[in-house]
């Protein structure tokens, strides 16, 4: 009897140029979740089976790379943007095998570049973004999770003054506490608490009791930081 490993292969084709291909993913059987961080990023009980690895599908043959979020249809003065951008410059390589962190970076890193090319929503290059800051995060280098996470924010708070998310699986309460929440771990205390206050004022209206009390825990955690702060600061 055929032992069933945790990885397969899936057949891909490039919504760019049409290429088939094979990359790894995970059998969600596998996937076992401990819990999530305060920014949604998911704790998984093994480092290898990790499905963020995988989330981005690389093209070997001109480059695109995408996740199922994006859009089918590319444009056709898009696709010139992305052969001229992308596939000229592409020196053929695979990521469809089994995926390290920097290997996942990278691939995340093209997707994302790939994103802003195809103009996909404003709401998905974030996302894109904030799993690069999640897989830094692993890597424990600090400086550039925090430089992702500041991209994540411009995105996310572009994509809400603009109804980007509307339409997405990105609900608004969330996605007011994920911009409250990032903004709170650069430090950027004053923003945080406006986009918190946002939460909190429209709770009545959220089908996601989880997600305000969560804004209440990141308002009394920043409240009883600045209290200390006051009582710490010499008068």
């Amino acid at each position: 009897m055929t032992e069933v490993t945790p990885y397969y292969d899936k057949k891909i084709q490039c919504l760019a140029c049409r290429h088939s291909y094979s990359t790894t993913k995970i059998r969600s059987r596998f996937v076992k979740v401990k819990g999530h961080e305060s920014d949604f990023c998911p704790l998984y009980s093994s480092n290898e089976i990790n499905p963020l690895l995988y989330n981005v599908t690389v093209c070997p043959r001109c480059g695109f790379s995408f996740t199922d979020e994006f859009s089918k249809y590319i444009v056709p003065v898009l696709k010139k943007d992305l052969e001229k951008k992308i596939s000229r410059q592409w020196e053929p390589q695979d990521y469809g095998d089994i995926r390290t962190l920097e290997d996942a970076i990278k691939t995340y890193k093209l997707a994302a570049y790939c994103a802003l090319i195809k103009k996909e929503k404003k709401i998905m290059v974030a996302g894109l973004y904030l799993r690069t800051a999640w897989l830094y995060r692993k890597l424990n280098q600090a400086e550039q999770e925090r430089r992702f996470i500041n991209l994540a924010t411009h995105e996310y708070i572009e994509s809400y003054l603009n109804d980007d998310f509307k339409g997405t699986a990105m609900s608004e309460t969330k996605l007011l506490y994920l911009i409250a929440e990032l903004l709170r771990r650069q430090d950027k205390v004053d923003e945080a608490v406006k986009y918190l206050s946002k939460v909190i004022e429209k709770q009545h209206l959220s089908t996601e009791p989880k997600i305000v009390e969560m804004a209440r825990e990141r308002w009394h955690e920043m409240r009883e930081s600045y209290k200390d702060q006051k009582r710490n600061t010499p008068a």
